[in-house]
């Protein structure tokens, strides 16, 4: 005897399962595009109202420039947008955050031959112009001059009339004092010096100290790198919050017990 039939609710579970299974392995058996290649196009070519998304720099927003793409992320920008990535010792990319070497940053030709071969509509005129030459289509083009003219001018939230001072000091990134290397945080200080000055014999100033309220701009470490790692294993600012937080409760503390004491 046969059973009953499933519930309709379970039919169509198993049914969407099985779905998903076969999307799964298709994806899986599809081979990896190649790195710098823009997203999925659909049949017949991408359509006009997606093609300035998919060829702008992550960066600036705007068609690619002389597109460059970071090896192993694969991810491309224009190039003068990524140059101040390839600044710092260890570069990362500004879209996933992964590690890169400067040296493998490669002309995308792929994306520059697309750009010279796909068109789109100004966004002000909408006259079909070539995607390489947008750029200086859209900064003659009268009418989109006029939308950014009338577009809505940026004000603060909360005007002040205060001065900026001008005198604090940088406690966010810090200079090698070996090389002069610079732009960088606590940590990748740290690694920079134990990667190129682990051997140095010569006494130099700790930036992140010299750079505190209590440091000491002329003081000279005789073992630089053992004072990095046993002084500087975490960060000023997070030790100087817990500080202060301790303090605020102990001070809170003081203050009610000194109350009751007095009430009584």
């Amino acid at each position: 005897m046969r059973g009953a039939p499933p519930p309709a609710h379970t039919s169509i579970a198993m049914a969407a399962a099985m779905f998903r299974s076969l999307l799964v392995s298709a994806a899986q058996q599809r081979p990896p595009a190649p790195a710098g290649t823009p997203r999925e196009q659909p049949p017949g070519g991408p359509g006009p109202d997606t093609l300035e998304a998919q060829f702008s720099c992550p960066i600036c927003l705007e068609v690619y420039h002389r597109a460059v793409c970071v090896a192993g992320c694969g991810h491309t920008f224009c190039g003068e947008c990524l140059q101040p990535c390839l600044q710092v010792p260890s570069p990362l990319c500004p879209l996933c955050r992964m590690p890169f070497d400067p040296k493998k940053v490669e002309k995308a030709s792929n994306v520059e031959k697309q750009l010279s071969s796909y068109k789109a509509p100004c966004r002000g005129c909408s006259k079909k112009v070539t995607l390489a030459k947008m750029r200086s289509h859209v900064s003659s083009c009268a009418k989109v001059q006029e939308q950014m003219a009338n577009c809505p001018k940026f004000v603060p939230v909360v005007p002040t009339s205060q001065p900026i001072p001008s005198n604090i000091p940088n406690r966010s990134t810090f200079v090698c004092p070996y090389c002069g290397a610079r732009n960088l945080d606590q940590q990748e200080l740290v690694k920079h010096c134990m990667e190129n000055h682990r051997n140095d014999p010569n006494k130099v100033v700790c930036p992140v100290c010299s750079a505190m309220p209590w440091g000491d701009p002329s003081y000279k470490s005789a073992n630089f790198l053992q004072h990095l790692l046993h002084r500087h294993k975490f960060s000023y600012d997070t030790f100087v919050t817990h500080i202060s937080t301790e303090t605020k409760h102990m001070l809170d503390w003081g203050s009610k017990t000194l109350q009751k004491a007095v009430a009584l």
